[in-house]
């Protein structure tokens, strides 16, 4: 039975120093226009504003030097994401690849992709997305259908993937496929490979949202070629590495601070001397806040010393975008304000937006149920 610890992680002095850093740097920019501060800033793309990032050495801060990276610690770089996304930056162009499919090359990739790849996303340059969901088989990354089959110096790809957020901006994703037939194993015969989505034999079509927003895509792959140093790991690790992978991408802050410059504005319009309700349910949340910001840091801290917290993050995921959910409903009773859509800055747009895009936030990154069935085979419940 798995045993739950998220141990205090204390921050050390130069995390601290960082983040007056961070934080001068994003006022600055939010001075000048640079942008305004977005109501999502995860999945605001802005290249320009990530070679910046990539310029004051901002990303891929935990990455040796050799490949571009800056030999930070793992809580140095949860400090500046955590201020990046507390201050509405507009990160999403970097943010695949700096969370998480630059540390799977890090540490799976061959030296080709490391030494070609690794340098280019941490200044800013190069960008990912995620190829892992497919049509039909909701969050069950086990069904996967697509296919790798092994010819002369690679891998030929056929088959579709789904809810590739970015990837009609971004350079490169990370495709799950099955490279051996089903076993009784479900988790066994797949392979991750790098897809480069400029070459010939893949193609990336746009789903739109509800209200008309291109934030995801349909990326199909009909015999497309990927060379042997553009497999991760060895062929069936793909299991493997997508766990270890979800560490990263289901335990950062942007798993509760999605909706934060919504819980902020909600708190300066119930104004100064909130009713005893509007007072109970804002220290209800900013204590969930506190509490999930706790788990979170202790998960960086695992990740620092190479663990693997796979349940840990899902627990903070599951948890975090409950509470990411929560915030537009909570405010939606407690104001009188009229929700409506549009991009704008009003206090109506942003409720009326997060609300449009809030049931997204549990299924993103793996449903509830997928990760409660995680967290119940942890707890020696199944």
């Amino acid at each position: 039975m798995h045993e739950f610890r998220f141990d205090p992680v204390p921050m050390p002095e130069a995390a601290q120093a960082l983040r007056g850093e961070v934080r001068a740097f994003i006022a600055q920019e939010v001075a000048q226009g640079a942008f305004t501060p977005s109501r999502n800033s995860w999945s605001s793309f802005d290249a320009d504003f990530s070679r910046k990032c990539g310029a004051r050495g901002y990303i891929g801060m935990r990455w040796p030097k050799q490949y571009g990276g800056h030999e930070r610690s793992a809580l140095e770089r949860y400090v500046v994401t955590e201020e990046m996304l507390a201050g509405g930056a507009p990160v999403g162009a970097h943010w695949i690849a700096d969370r998480q499919s630059g540390n799977q090359i890090l540490r799976y990739g061959s030296e080709r992709a490391k030494r070609t790849i690794l340098p280019k996303i941490a200044a800013g340059e190069c960008f990912f997305s995620i190829g892992m969901s497919e049509p039909d088989s909701g969050s069950d990354l086990a069904a996967v259908r697509t296919r790798a089959s092994k010819v002369d110096g690679g891998w030929s790809i056929s088959g579709t993937k789904v809810w590739t957020s970015g990837a009609h901006q971004t350079h490169y994703l990370i495709a799950l496929a099955r490279t051996a037939p089903k076993e009784e194993d479900r988790h066994a015969g797949m392979t991750q490979f790098i897809v480069d989505l400029a070459q010939p034999g893949v193609s990336v079509r746009p789903i739109y949202n509800l209200y008309g927003g291109h934030d995801f895509n349909e990326v199909v792959f009909d015999g497309y070629f990927v060379p042997d140093d553009m497999v991760m790991g060895e062929p069936g690790m793909g299991w493997k590495l997508v766990t270890g992978e979800l560490a990263f991408e289901r335990s950062g802050p942007d798993r509760f601070l999605s909706t934060y410059q919504l819980l902020i504005e909600s708190i300066r319009a119930v104004g100064t001397e909130p009713d005893a309700r509007a007072a109970n349910e804002i220290g209800r949340l900013v204590a969930h806040l506190a509490t999930l910001r706790r788990m979170s840091i202790s998960v960086a801290g695992m990740l620092e010393r190479g663990e693997q917290p796979a349940v840990e993050a899902a627990l903070v995921k599951d948890i975090g975008t409950a509470f990411e959910r929560e915030i537009p409903e909570t405010f939606r009773h407690l104001l009188a304000t009229e929700p409506t859509l549009g991009e704008g800055t009003s206090y109506a747009e942003l409720l009326g937006m997060t609300i449009l895009r809030a049931p997204g936030f549990t299924i993103r990154g793996g449903t509830r149920e997928i990760l409660r069935g995680m967290i119940a085979r942890g707890l020696g419940l199944r």
